[in-house]
C-alpha cells in the first residue's frame, strides 16, 4: 500500500507540466534586475571617472580592466553604455504587451551577447577579471533568461 501511495505521488508530480511564471512576475523580476544593473554600471562609471577604477574585493583585476583599451567603445565608456542599456531594459520591463516583450528580448539578447564578448576579452585578451563586470554579466544573463521566457511564453497574448 505504501508503495502504491509513493508511486501515485511521484506520478502526479512527474506528469504535471512545468509552466512559466506569470508575466507580471517576469516583469517584476526584470524591473528589479535592470534597476540593480543600473546601480552596478553607475558605480563602475563613477569609479572610472578621471582614470580611476572600481574597488575589487580580491586582486587588482578591476584596475587592469579599467585601464585597458577595451573599457571604451568609440570613445564612450562601456559602463555608460551599460547604464543606457539597463535603462532601456527597465523601460521594456515596464511596457505591457508585445512591444515590451519584443523590445526586452532584443535588448537583452544584444546585452547578453556583448557581455559574453567582454567576458571573453577579460579572460583571453586583458588577462584580468573585474568582479563588478562579472556581476553585470550575471545580471544581463538573468535579464536575457527572463525576457526570453516572457517573449516565448506570452508573445501574441493580451497584455
Amino acid at each position: 500500500m505504501a508503495a502504491d501511495l509513493a508511486g501515485a505521488k511521484t506520478e502526479s508530480i512527474v506528469s504535471r507540466p512545468m509552466s512559466a511564471p506569470a508575466e507580471g512576475t517576469l516583469r517584476t523580476i526584470a524591473t528589479f534586475v535592470a534597476t540593480f544593473g543600473i546601480g552596478v554600471a553607475t558605480y563602475i562609471a563613477i569609479a572610472e571617472a578621471d582614470g580611476g577604477a572600481p574597488v575589487c574585493l580580491a586582486g587588482g583585476g578591476c584596475e587592469t580592466v579599467a585601464a585597458s583599451s577595451h573599457s571604451e567603445l568609440l570613445g564612450i565608456s562601456v559602463a555608460a553604455i551599460g547604464i543606457f542599456g539597463y535603462g532601456l531594459l527597465l523601460g521594456a520591463a515596464l511596457v505591457r504587451g508585445d512591444l515590451g516583450r519584443m523590445a526586452g528580448f532584443g535588448l537583452a539578447l544584444v546585452g547578453f551577447g556583448y557581455s559574453v564578448y567582454l567576458t571573453w576579452l577579460e579572460l583571453f585578451v586583458i588577462d584580468a577579471i573585474c568582479q563588478w563586470c562579472v556581476a553585470s554579466a550575471v545580471l544581463m544573463t538573468v535579464l536575457f533568461a527572463v525576457n526570453a521566457t516572457r517573449m516565448v511564453r506570452y508573445v501574441g497574448t493580451s497584455a
